[in-house]
């Protein structure tokens, strides 16, 4: 007689029990997610789509500088050339609602798991079965519970993508200097006031590097979410392994590639400062520092007894 462990029974047992209990609750989230996507898919498949590139070339000549804001160009003009601008704009707007969503949940986690160490052992297991646990078989369950469309999509590129903000988050919070946090808390400085200006600020690089993950995970799950009806450039990617279709898969496929460059450089230019617009807040930080300096310097004179400095404009 051979043995077994009915783990696949209990498990279908659990998810019933969870769709009989929580419907109510599954169809409000799948309501809120598909909402979520087409507001944003509204936003980008509104304006025509000339003016979104040149929208997306200002934003990547602020980012990066000209040479990124003329690859945004020719990319952008090749996803219309090959007549994949409207999936796209869809498989965008999905990967930006899960991506949102993956930050929002996974930047307090990493946090709570930098500053309690219980919380970190117990989060960095589940982090691990989230990464190592096979992508189609989160949407077995999705399915189920959210039915075929964007939301099922969702939520699993969302629970796929999320690990490696949780872990960059924590390990930027714990990479912090400990002298600046202790010098801070000599000033009677409050936890949340520590957190707020000294380590979140210098944990920035790391939180912005699991920010880029999440997004590139999240695009990674776009095919595989066009196979449970989620349409985008998945959709033809599905159709075309379906129909063998080679010519189809390459064009979605590219398509894919274009959105996955553009951003990553956009996340990226972000987390190290990158861009005319980094470069003239650096500018006006070190302008306003300064002034202050100055000041400072002839209050110090006066104090002193020297004479009364000239007022400086």
């Amino acid at each position: 007689m051979e043995f077994r462990i009915p783990v696949g029974t209990w498990i279908d047992a659990f998810f019933e029990w969870l769709e009989d209990t929580f419907s109510w609750l599954f169809e409000a989230l799948r309501q809120l997610f598909i909402w979520m996507f087409d507001a944003v898919d509204w936003i980008f498949a509104t304006p025509p789509a000339l003016v979104v590139v040149a929208v997306v070339a200002l934003g990547a000549l602020l980012a990066r500088g000209w040479k990124f804001a003329l690859g945004a160009i020719a990319g952008l003009l090749f996803i219309m050339s090959v007549n994949q601008w409207d999936n796209a704009i869809d498989s965008l707007a999905l990967v930006l609602v899960a991506a949102f969503l993956a930050v929002v949940i996974s930047i307090p986690l990493g946090i709570w798991a930098a500053r309690n160490d219980t919380v970190s052992k117990i989060l960095k297991p589940v982090m691990d079965f989230l990464q190592t646990l096979p992508a189609f078989v989160y949407l077995v369950p999705a399915l189920g519970l959210f039915r075929i469309g964007v939301a099922p999509g969702i939520i699993a590129t969302l629970i796929f993508a999320m690990a490696p903000g949780v872990r960059l988050t924590e390990l930027g919070i714990r990479g912090v200097d400990k002298e600046v946090v202790e010098a801070g808390q000599a000033f009677g400085a409050h936890p949340r006031r520590i957190l707020r200006q000294i380590q979140i600020p210098l944990a920035m690089p790391s939180i912005m590097a699991g920010i880029n993950q999440i997004i590139m995970l999240s695009l990674s799950m776009v095919v595989i979410a066009g196979l449970v009806g989620a349409g985008g450039l998945g959709g033809d990617v599905a159709q075309a392994i379906s129909a063998l279709n080679v010519s189809l898969g390459f064009e979605a496929g590219l398509s894919v590639v274009v959105l996955a460059i553009l951003l990553d450089r956009f996340t990226a230019s972000f987390g190290k400062g990158l861009g005319l617009y980094s470069r003239w807040r650096r500018s006006y930080v070190a302008k306003k520092e300064a002034d202050q300096q100055a000041r400072f310097d002839a209050e110090e004179e006066i104090a002193r007894g020297g004479r009364r400095p000239v007022a400086t404009v």
